[in-house]
């Protein structure tokens, strides 16, 4: 089929009935299927039904120094996970402080801080007029959730396959000291599925901040979130680029097991400087008494070292591969060649970025409601949830059964299709 701004109006009407005939087919079939969150399916979360046998009643739950992980004590976390988790994060140990169950939570309180206390002895960012950050756009919606919800402005920044514009990076950052950071997903980003080229890393490690409280905020959720064994992405480590260029400060790196393990019962971690981990540290001691050592350490009997760990995820890999890859079959064979869409074919992470024409985004996400499918809602891989050119949308493979995904994909392909005609038949009737 020719691209549909080739047809003439008559070829695209008729188009458009047949469209209107497949979306009711599946109107009637009384779907209800969420796609709206890159949550692991049932069979990834069984993948880690042992950790429930890792420990028991009878068990030993004192580490290797001699500390019992039932009572208080350790503030940042038992030194085993820290190594489990440092070498997850290519980051030595010493570097790690280990928190509950959400990086978002260490994300949080990390934003929070600099609000209320500043970051090594600055100005804390409520005394200030003005608070901005940078959001690489698309991006993930809770990271701009966090930022809005503290008042912080945020400034949209294009994405590109190898990572953000760093032309823009560096002359924004370089310029306004009321530039306090930048959320980054370096690996499998999401919602493209972009891994930041080593290039962009070391421009990262060597950027000239106006503000001295300038923080990268390194969300590496998907560090070995990989879908193939032989073409996996890598991510050079910014931690070691910062040292390297000078600025040892100037990261905070976030990780943890959410996508590994279980989901809100898992482990996450900071790994930053002796410089910012210090600073850390004198709130956290009056935040908390630490996180929870038996899970640690839960954590740690299940997995024992890092190989395991790698080898876990090749289960999970095993079980999302095929649903990344029927999804792209689908699109490609349903709208392929039509010049309506694009989408990205990540080579790990959790989602796909689908492109449509603009104006349409929110018309196929409501399109799609309508018959029973749940997408995430347009605009909201944009700070505010304004998407400008309202063509954006984040595809999320991994929760439903694969012959209901197929099923979400094929009738995604038609309300883009749907919509699409509509759009420029529109636009066509504006100009004339």
């Amino acid at each position: 089929m020719k691209p549909y701004i080739e047809m003439t109006n008559e070829e695209l009407h008729e188009e458009f009935k047949v469209m209107d005939r497949e979306y009711k087919k599946f109107q009637a079939m009384d779907l209800n299927l969420n796609m709206s969150r890159g949550k692991p399916c049932r069979e990834q979360l069984d993948l880690s039904m042992g950790m429930m046998d890792a420990l028991s009643s009878d068990a030993d739950l004192s580490c290797e120094d001699g500390t019992d992980c039932r009572n208080y004590g350790v503030l940042d976390g038992i030194h085993e996970v820290k190594v489990l988790m440092g070498d997850m994060m290519e980051n030595n140990p010493d570097n790690i402080i280990i928190y509950g169950n959400s990086s978002l939570n260490i994300m949080y309180d990390t934003v929070s801080r600099a609000m209320t206390h500043g970051i090594m002895g600055n100005t804390p960012w409520c005394k200030l007029d003005k608070v901005k950050f940078l959001c690489p756009v698309p991006g993930y919606d809770r990271h701009f959730g966090i930022t809005e919800y503290f008042g912080i402005e945020m400034i949209p920044v294009p994405m590109t396959p190898t990572g953000p514009d760093m032309d823009l990076v560096e002359s924004l950052v370089s310029s306004d000291s009321a530039i306090k950071g930048i959320w980054c997903v370096p690996k499998y980003s999401n919602p493209q599925g972009y891994t930041y080229s080593d290039e962009t890393v070391r421009r990262f490690a060597r950027l000239k901040p106006a503000a001295t409280d300038f923080r990268i905020f390194w969300d590496n959720a998907y560090t070995i979130h990989h879908l193939y064994d032989d073409r996996q992405d890598h991510l050079i480590e910014i931690l070691a680029e910062c040292k390297r260029a000078g600025n040892p400060d100037l990261v905070y790196k976030f990780a943890s097991t959410s996508k590994i393990t279980f989901p809100g019962s898992g482990i996450s971690a900071l790994a930053t400087s002796l410089n910012n981990l210090e600073d850390i540290r004198r709130q956290l001691v009056h935040q908390t008494i630490g996180h929870d050592k038996v899970n640690q350490l839960r954590h740690v009997r299940f997995f024992g070292d890092i190989s395991k760990m790698v080898e876990h995820m090749r289960k999970h890999a095993d079980i999302l591969r095929p649903k990344f890859e029927a999804v792209e079959e689908i699109f490609e064979k349903n709208l392929g060649g039509l010049g309506i869409a694009d989408w990205t074919k990540p080579a790990g992470g959790y989602f796909i970025s689908f492109d449509g024409l603009p104006g349409t985004a929110k018309r196929i996400v409501d399109k799609a409601r309508k018959a029973g499918v749940i997408l995430t809602g347009a605009g909201a891989t944009w700070p505010y949830g304004r998407d400008p050119q309202d063509s954006n949308i984040r595809i999320a493979p991994s929760y439903p059964p694969i012959d209901d995904l197929k099923l979400a994909a094929e009738l995604f392909t038609i309300c883009v299709r749907y919509i699409s005609i509509k759009k420029i038949l529109e636009n066509r009737a504006e100009e004339a």
